[in-house]
């Protein structure tokens, strides 16, 4: 599928198309994950802070590794791939707009209910 020059890319193209496809999620269900920013900021810091501790830490002690083939070869200061602080975004970004999509329509689906059993009252 891909040619082998650009194997290097794979890891930020998937990371890529997590954002792709969870972008609906904030346009058509308006999760609202993108607008407010300050609440964002405070949901990821600690996640990045604590698992790019952890992925650095596994790293120095040998217990894993990043295949330079799937990686564009771009490192942290602490050795840590460039592709792995971009997953330590992404996928709580991904994950907080699942879960306010959620909200978002099983809210309108009791607002629906509320309405249905109004009209069948009157």
């Amino acid at each position: 599928m891909w040619p082998d020059s650009w194997d290097h890319w794979q890891y930020l193209a998937l990371m890529g198309g997590c954002l792709l496809i969870t972008l609906p999620l904030e346009l058509v269900l308006r999760a609202r994950v993108y607008q407010r920013p300050r609440r964002l900021l405070v949901a990821l810091v600690p996640v990045v802070a604590i698992f790019s501790a952890w992925d650095v830490l596994g790293i120095w002690r040998d217990h894993w590794s990043y295949s330079a083939r799937y990686t564009t070869g771009v490192h942290l200061p602490l050795g840590m791939p460039i592709e792995e602080l971009v997953f330590f975004v992404v996928i709580p970004v991904c994950g907080l707009l699942t879960y306010e999509a959620v909200g978002t329509v099983l809210r309108l689906g009791r607002g629906a209910t509320e309405q249905g059993q109004e009209r069948s009252r009157a």
